[in-house]
């Protein structure tokens, strides 16, 4: 059993609420616009860390974090790209990356937009945490916590970090 917190867009910024759930967490996934390599630094302390590069980040981050990430988390397919889209409204990339091999998990982030959706054509879970940074337009911070349990995605929590003041 392998409890996720997934966050995305945090554009530079940590506060010690996400730290506090980084700590609960067994990994930590980011969807993308890290915004800077002290927010990843600071993640990397606390658990194992896996994620993407998002639009706003720089040379360096990306040459940490690739554009597409796919991986197992126990026996589940892991599908990551940060400009994915969601259900119905995909990207070309996540189209190919999608028609290519499917996967049980999809992640993505951009919009800052919280977003949990079964795709029932593809036969996978959608997941977007939304923004846990305070840059954007969103109004509420967000994140996700879920388990993996060998072939179950389970326990899917939505953490609200407070307005974005």
């Amino acid at each position: 059993m392998t409890k996720i917190l997934l966050l995305s867009d945090s554009h530079s910024y940590i506060d010690d609420r996400i730290l506090e759930y980084a700590n609960q967490a067994d990994e930590i996934w980011h969807g993308g616009d890290f915004g800077s390599m002290e927010v990843i630094e600071q993640l990397e302390k606390i658990k194992p860390l896996r994620g993407v590069y998002g639009n706003i980040d720089n040379a360096k981050i990306r040459s940490e974090f690739p554009e597409v990430n796919r991986f197992f988390c126990e026996n589940v397919e892991v599908l990551m790209i940060h400009i994915g889209g969601y259900p119905g409204k995909y990207t070309p990339l996540a189209k190919q990356e999608i028609a290519e091999k499917a996967s049980k998990l999809f992640i993505s982030g951009h919009s800052h937009i919280l977003k949990a959706m079964f795709d029932s054509k593809n036969n996978l879970l959608h997941l977007n945490p939304g923004a846990c940074g305070k840059q954007g337009w969103h109004k509420m911070r967000t994140m996700m916590r879920f388990v993996i349990d060998d072939t179950e995605i389970k326990d899917l929590e939505i953490i609200e970090l407070g307005p974005k003041v």
